[in-house]
């Protein structure tokens, strides 16, 4: 029996090892890439195959899944360095940002539903109170201290942020779009007749009753994504240099994947009429995760190894 589960425990070190977890995200990520380059465009007058669009979201889900299940594990490490606080804001809001694609997958490929605000929101709008949550906890834990310049490239950052928000956001603001006859589709919301009688009553009930919150949702996206966006420089500065260097470059990248995505998403979908989720750029979803994950097990392991040069020492 003892020797069963020390096979199982070995067996198990190996499969979450650092050196496993960050070739399998990085496989993963080359093949979501290769995917989305490859099938990402459909012949003219052709929509995307279905198989395409179950392809992404497997990609998707099962990087947030993976990434979810490494954070949760540091979450229950008494040995995290930066805080188990910080870790269970991050896997929640991973988790949340799991749920809410499975279930925005529901009203797209089952019920070929695509409404400006779905149940999907609720969990999206909670992914990223947590995670904000998490990396702030982070940069207090850190006690940013930045000199002159990086306060500079932070205040870059910020204003460049808000500025690509507002143009995707709307682009009449800077008088890009001054043309009358090209003209920008807000809340587009179509329902194929044949997709609208195959979802279920409370399904097209819910969407009914969520439509007048399409705009505020829409805003406290962009503004979180904005947040995050600084959030994120402000630990790449605040952890430069450090023994958790190589993680957090990791996590700050991870967020500026998401803000890449994030910001391709709102700008393709409000300016192509009935647009199918799985444009190219959507990848830095699943990089996103990628990172959350490498990030995730690259602090683990940094936190352990630590605690345990500093036990032999005592020793």
């Amino acid at each position: 029996m003892s020797s069963t589960s020390e096979k199982s425990s070995t067996l198990t070190k190996s499969l979450f090892s650092a050196q496993t977890i960050v070739i399998t995200g990085l496989v993963w990520g080359v093949l979501a890439l290769l995917f989305f380059l490859l099938f990402s465009v459909p012949l003219p007058g052709e929509d995307l195959p279905r198989w395409y669009s179950v392809g992404t979201y497997i990609f998707e889900l099962g990087a947030y899944l993976l990434a979810t299940i490494i954070c949760f594990r540091n979450w229950q490490s008494p040995q995290m360095i930066s805080g188990r606080s910080v870790w269970i804001g991050i896997s929640l809001g991973l988790f949340f940002y799991f749920i809410g694609g499975v279930v925005f997958g529901c009203w797209e490929l089952i019920w070929e539903l695509d409404p400006d605000v779905s149940l999907a929101d609720f969990f999206y709008v909670f992914s990223y109170i947590f995670l904000a949550w998490g990396m702030v906890l982070a940069i207090t834990s850190k006690r940013l201290n930045l000199e002159v310049w990086q306060w500079g490239v932070l205040a870059l950052v910020a204003v460049g942020g808000v500025l690509l928000a507002i143009f995707v956001a709307d682009p009449s603001f800077f008088g890009l779009l001054s043309n009358p006859d090209a003209t920008v589709l807000e809340g587009v919301d179509i329902i194929e007749e044949g997709s609208a009688n195959s979802a279920p009553s409370w399904v097209l009930t819910l969407d009914g009753k969520l439509q007048p919150f399409s705009s505020l949702l829409n805003n406290f996206y962009i503004i979180a994504d904005v947040f995050l966006l600084i959030i994120a420089t402000a630990l790449l500065l605040a952890f430069w240099g450090g023994r958790f260097s190589q993680s957090w470059r990791m996590i700050a990248a991870a967020t500026f994947s998401l803000y890449i995505a994030d910001m391709y998403f709102k700008w393709i979908d409000t300016r192509v009429v009935d647009y199918e989720s799985g444009g190219l750029l959507e990848v830095f979803f699943v990089f996103t995760a990628i990172l959350f994950a490498i990030g995730a097990v690259l602090e683990y392991d940094v936190s352990t190894r630590s605690r345990q040069s500093r036990r032999s020492r005592r020793k």
